[in-house]
C-alpha cells in the first residue's frame, strides 16, 4: 500500500494538505523532522501515514491521556490497529497490548513521555520501531509556552534508537523554541517543515474595555445565534469559569465549568459530555482543550486575555479543526493587564513572559489586520489584509507612509540592525542619549530625519511596522530589530507601505454583529451533475441526528464517526448510492461500508 492509497482507504481523502506528502516522504526515508504545523492542521497524518505503509510500530508520546485516548478511538474508528499505554489501562489490558506491540499487530502506540522513558530498555527494546513521534514538542523547550521536566530525558531515545527517524511535531513555536526542541531531542540533521499559520476559516474579533456585565449581555446574545453549536469560554481563574458557568446555566444555556481544582472525575465527565455533544459551553481555565481532538467546536471566546500569543493561538485553534468556519472573540480589559503582568513577574523566566505578554497587549490593542499579527508573529509575513477579521470589518483610515517605514527601516540598517525600538525612535527624533553618542547614531544620515513626529506617534507607527511584518524582533539576540525581506521592499521602494491614522482616543469604534460563517462546498461526483453548492438545513440537521445515534451505539464522540464539514457536504451533494457517498472528502473506505448504508437511505427520503 502506497501513501495515496493510505490516505484513500482510511481517511477517505484524495490528496495532501501543504507540506504532508514532503514531510511523509521525507520521514520514510529514515530522516528525522521537526514539523510545525497550526492546530487543525493535520499534523497527526504526518506521522499515521508512515505508520502505515512501513513495518512495525510506530511509538507517538503524547502528553495527555485523554488526548491519547481520543486519537485512538479516531483511528480505531478509520479502521487502523492503535493502542495507548497510560495509568488509566489496567494490569490485564496493560499486558495484552505488550505482547501485540512485541508481535507486531499494532501499528501505532501511544505513550506518555515519562512511560517512554521506564520502557525504553524494557518493551520499545522487543518491538520492532518504524517511528518515534513526539506530540506537542514545544513541551521539551525551556522557551516554550507550555514547558514540561520530564520531556527534556527523551533526548534518551536517540542513544538508544540511532537508526529510528524521529518526528517532533507542535503547533506553536517561535525561531528559538524550534532550535531548541532540534538541540534537546538530538535530532540529526532535521529538516524543519514550517506549514502556514494561516487558518483563513476563522474570524478573529477583540472587544476592549467590557465590563463583566456587558460581557455576558454579549455572550448570551453570541450563544444564542448559534443553537445548537458547541464553543469554550477560557477564563484566568476557576473562580470565574464557576462564575460565568453558573450565569449561563441561569439563562438556560447548557454550560459547565472546567477547571484543575475540580476532581478528576468531575474533570473527566465535563469533557466527555463536551466531546459528545451533550454539553454545548465549558468555562474552562487554561487546563481545557488540550486532550481533546473534538472537530466540531464552532467558537472560541476568551473572557479574559491570555498570557501570551502562543497560549491565545493553540486555544482558538481548537475551534473550526474540521476546516468549516468558526468564530473567536477575544475580550480584553486593562484589569486583566495587571493580573497577568503580576502572574509573569512571579514566574521563573520573568523577562520572556513579560515579553510575551507585550505580544498579545499589542495584538489586542492594534488597529492593523489581526491575522497578519498572528502570522508576523509565527515568522510568517503577507502583503494583504485577511478581510475575515474586525479591523478588516471596520477598517481605520490608511495612508501611504513609505516615507515614515522607510526613515526607521533606514536607520535600523545604518545602525546594522543592532538597536531596539527605544533606540530608532531616539535616532528618528534626534534625541542625544547616551546610547546614541557612545554608538555615534548622532552621525547617522537618518538622525533627526522624523523629528516633526512625537515619540508616541513612532511608537505606534514602529508597532505597526512589527505587526505588518516589515520588521521583527530578535528575542534571543537583545530584543534588536531586524527588517524582514518584505520590508527591505519598502525600503527600496519596490513596494508602498498603508499605515493608519495614529488615533490617541480610548473610544472603541462600534463593531458589526458576528454572523456564523459555513463553508459550503460546490463538488463533481462522477455520475452527479454539477451542486449547486445549497445546502439543505433540515437534511443536516437530519444527517447531525442520525450521527448521533451511531456515535452513542459504538460509544464514540459524535465527530469521530463524521465531522460536520463531512455533514454539510453530505446535506449539500446529497449523494443517493454508495459509491457516490464514497467520494465524499473524509469519508474513507471503512466508514463507507459502516455508515454508507445508513446515511445513504436518509438522503434519499430527503431528495
Amino acid at each position: 500500500m502506497n501513501i495515496y492509497e493510505a490516505l484513500k482507504r482510511y481517511f477517505g481523502y484524495n490528496s495532501f494538505r501543504e507540506n504532508q506528502e514532503e514531510i511523509i516522504r521525507h520521514v520514510l526515508a529514515g530522516n528525522d523532522a521537526l514539523v510545525l504545523m497550526p492546530t487543525g492542521g493535520g499534523k497527526s497524518l504526518c506521522y499515521q501515514i508512515p505508520a502505515l505503509v512501513m513495518e512495525g510500530t510506530a511509538v507517538v508520546i503524547s502528553p495527555l491521556i485523554s488526548l491519547m485516548k481520543d486519537q485512538v478511538e479516531t483511528l480505531r474508528a478509520n479502521g487502523i490497529t492503535a493502542e495507548a499505554l497510560n495509568s488509566g489501562n489496567d494490569s490485564t489490558n496493560d499486558l495484552l497490548i505488550r505482547r501485540r506491540c512485541v508481535a507486531g499487530e499494532i501499528k501505532l502506540l501511544y505513550i506518555s513521555p515519562e512511560r517512554a522513558i521506564s520502557e525504553t530498555d524494557h518493551l520499545l527494546s522487543h518491538m520492532k520501531l518504524s517511528l518515534l513521534a513526539v506530540d506537542e514538542a514545544h513541551c521539551i523547550s525551556q522557551w516554550g509556552h507550555d514547558f514540561r521536566p520530564e520531556y527534556t530525558q527523551l533526548a534518551t531515545l536517540r542513544d538508544k534508537f540511532p537508526h529510528v527517524p524521529i518526528m517532533a511535531l507542535t503547533a506553536t513555536a517561535d525561531k528559538v523554541t524550534r532550535q531548541d526542541i532540534i538541540e534537546q531531542l538530538q535530532l540529526r540533521e532535521a529538516r524543519e517543515f514550517i506549514s502556514s499559520f494561516d487558518r483563513p476559516n476563522l474570524s478573529l474579533s477583540v472587544k476592549r474595555g467590557y465590563k463583566n456585565v456587558e460581557k455576558m449581555h454579549y455572550i448570551l446574545n453570541f450563544i444564542k445565534a448559534r443553537p445548537m453549536e458547541a464553543g469554550i469560554i477560557y477564563c484566568l481563574s476557576r473562580k470565574t469559569t464557576e462564575k460565568v458557568a453558573e450565569d449561563l446555566r441561569k439563562k438556560g444555556i447548557n454550560a459547565a465549568a472546567y477547571h484543575a481544582g475540580m476532581t478528576p472525575l468531575e474533570r473527566n465527565q465535563t469533557q466527555e459530555l463536551f466531546k459528545n455533544d451533550q454539553l454545548l459551553v465549558v468555562c474552562a481555565t487554561i487546563a481545557f482543550g488540550m486532550g481533546i481532538d473534538k472537530s466540531n467546536v464552532r467558537w472560541v471566546i476568551h473572557y479574559n486575555m491570555p498570557k501570551s500569543i502562543e497560549s491565545f493561538y493553540q486555544e482558538i485553534g481548537r475551534a473550526g479543526r474540521d476546516g468549516a468556519s468558526a468564530d473567536t472573540v477575544l475580550f480584553y480589559s486593562l484589569a486583566d493587564i495587571i493580573q497577568l503582568t503580576e502572574f509573569a513577574k512571579q514566574s521563573g523566566q520573568q523577562d520572556v513572559n513579560m515579553e510575551k505578554l507585550r505580544r498579545i497587549q499589542e495584538y489586542a490593542e492594534s488597529n492593523v489586520c489581526r491575522r497578519r499579527i498572528l502570522l508576523n508573529y509565527f515568522s510568517e509575513q503577507t502583503d494583504h489584509d485577511c478581510g475575515n477579521c474586525d479591523v478588516c470589518e471596520n477598517p481605520p483610515k490608511r495612508f501611504d507612509g513609505s516615507r515614515y517605514v522607510q526613515m526607521a527601516l533606514s536607520a535600523t540598517k545604518r545602525a546594522n540592525e543592532e538597536i531596539r525600538i527605544s533606540t530608532i525612535i531616539e535616532i528618528l527624533k534626534g534625541i542625544h542619549s547616551p546610547t546614541v553618542g557612545k554608538r555615534g547614531y548622532d552621525r547617522l544620515k537618518t538622525f533627526a530625519v522624523g523629528k516633526e513626529l512625537t515619540t508616541t506617534d513612532w511608537q505606534d507607527y514602529l508597532l505597526q511596522m512589527l505587526q505588518l511584518g516589515y520588521i521583527e524582533i530578535a528575542y534571543n539576540d537583545g530584543n534588536k530589530v531586524k527588517v524582514t525581506s518584505i520590508g527591505e521592499d519598502v525600503l527600496y521602494g519596490r513596494k508602498t507601505a498603508q499605515l493608519y491614522y495614529v488615533n490617541h482616543s480610548n473610544q472603541e469604534k462600534p463593531q458589526k454583529k458576528t454572523k456564523l460563517r459555513l463553508e459550503i462546498p460546490t463538488i463533481t461526483i462522477p455520475g452527479l451533475p454539477l451542486t449547486t453548492g445549497i445546502e439543505d438545513p433540515k437534511l443536516f440537521e437530519a444527517l447531525r441526528r442520525l450521527r448521533m445515534t451511531c456515535a452513542e451505539a459504538e460509544g464514540f464522540p459524535p465527530y469521530i464517526v463524521f465531522s460536520d464539514k463531512v455533514l454539510h457536504a453530505l446535506a449539500t451533494i446529497k449523494p443517493t448510492t454508495l459509491e457516490q457517498f464514497g467520494t465524499i472528502s473524509g469519508i474513507g473506505e471503512h466508514k463507507r461500508q459502516k455508515y454508507g448504508e445508513r446515511f445513504v437511505e436518509l438522503i434519499r427520503r430527503f431528495v
